[in-house]
C-alpha cells in the first residue's frame, strides 16, 4: 500500500494546527498592546510553530507505530501502524518538518535575539522525545505539561519577545490561557485512548489519573482562558469579547462530561481547537485595540 497525499495530510493532524496558530496570534496581540507588533517576525514565528507541530505529529506517528502502540487506536490515519508508508519515510517527514522549523527559527533568532536558537533546539528535542527515543516522556504522563510549556509559555512569550523585546504580564496571562486549553486538547486525545494506551503500557496523564479525574482536569484546563479573559480586562477592556468563544468550549466540556468514549471524543479536539483559536483572535484584537 502507498500513502496518498490525503493520507499524509491527515497524518499531519490538521485538527491540531490551532495549537500552533493560536499562540502566535495572541503573542502578537500582546506585543501590539505595547505598540511592538511586527508582522514579518510574526509570520516567521508562525512558520516555526506550524512546522514544529507537523513534525511532532509525524514523529508520534513513527514512534508509536514502530512500538505497536497505534495498532488498535481510533482517530486520524496512522501511516506507520497502518502500513501505508514505510517507517523511515515517516521519520524523514518528521525531521524535514523540524528542519523547516529550524531554518525559520534561526532566521528569526538572528534578526532578533541569537540566544533563542538554544530555545529552538530545546523545542525540537522536546518534540522528538515526546514519543521517540528509548525513554519517551509522553509515556510517563508529561505530555500535557510539555504542551503547556512549549505551545503555551514558550510559543506565546517567544512571539511577544521577538517583536517587543520583552514580555509583559498580559503576555504571561495569554500564554497560560493558550497553554491550558492546548493541554486540554492533548488530554482529550489521551482520554479517548485510555483503553489502548493501558494495554500498550503508555502511561499518559489520562491513564494515570483515570477516566473520571482526567475528565475533571480537562474541564478545568478548558475554562482557564476565560478566567484569563476577565483578568485581561484590567489592561484591555475589549478583551472581554473573547468570552464569545465560550460556547465552543462549553460544547466540548458537555461531550466529555457526558462520558463520550472512543470515536465520539474525536470532535472534541476540533471544537476545543476552534475555541482556542477564536479566543486568541479576539484577545489579540482586544489587546491591539487597547494599545492603539
Amino acid at each position: 500500500m502507498n500513502a496518498t497525499p490525503r493520507d499524509w495530510f491527515e497524518a499531519a493532524r490538521p485538527h491540531t494546527w490551532p495549537n500552533a496558530i493560536a499562540p502566535v496570534v495572541v503573542g502578537t496581540g500582546a506585543a501590539a498592546r505595547d505598540d511592538g507588533a511586527q508582522l514579518g517576525y510574526a509570520l516567521l514565528a508562525l512558520v516555526v510553530s506550524l512546522a514544529l507541530i507537523v513534525g511532532v505529529n509525524y514523529a508520534n506517528d513513527y514512534s508509536d507505530g514502530v512500538r505497536g502502540t497505534d495498532e488498535h487506536r481510533t482517530g486520524p490515519t496512522r501511516l506507520t501502524a497502518s502500513g501505508l508508508a514505510r517507517p523511515e519515510l515517516v521519520k524523514f517527514a518528521a525531521f524535514a518538518a523540524f528542519g523547516v522549523a529550524g531554518i525559520a527559527g534561526v532566521a528569526l533568532s538572528l534578526l532578533t535575539t541569537p540566544w533563542l536558537i538554544l530555545v529552538g533546539l530545546l523545542c525540537v528535542a522536546a518534540a522528538w522525545f515526546y514519543t521517540g527515543g528509548k525513554n519517551p516522556y509522553g509515556y510517563k504522563g508529561y505530555g500535557e505539561l510539555a504542551v503547556f510549556v512549549f505551545f503555551g509559555l514558550v510559543a506565546v512569550l517567544g512571539t511577544q519577545f521577538t517583536q517587543l523585546g520583552w514580555v509583559t504580564w498580559a503576555g504571561v496571562a495569554c500564554a497560560v490561557g493558550v497553554g491550558s486549553i492546548s493541554a486540554a486538547i492533548n488530554l482529550a486525545n489521551n482520554i479517548r485512548d485510555i483503553p489502548t494506551d493501558t494495554v500498550a503500557g503508555k502511561n499518559t496523564l489520562a491513564v494515570t489519573l483515570g477516566d473520571e479525574r482526567a475528565r475533571d482536569v480537562f474541564t478545568v484546563l478548558t475554562l482557564v482562558p476565560f478566567v484569563v479573559s476577565l483578568g485581561l480586562c484590567v489592561v484591555a477592556i475589549p478583551a472581554v469579547l473573547s468570552l464569545a468563544a465560550l460556547p465552543w468550549a462549553l460544547g466540548s466540556i458537555l461531550v466529555v462530561r457526558r462520558g463520550a468514549t472512543g470515536p465520539a471524543l474525536i470532535p472534541v479536539l476540533g471544537t476545543n481547537g476552534r475555541a482556542m483559536l477564536i479566543w486568541s483572535i479576539l484577545v489579540a484584537g482586544g489587546l491591539a485595540f487597547a494599545g492603539a
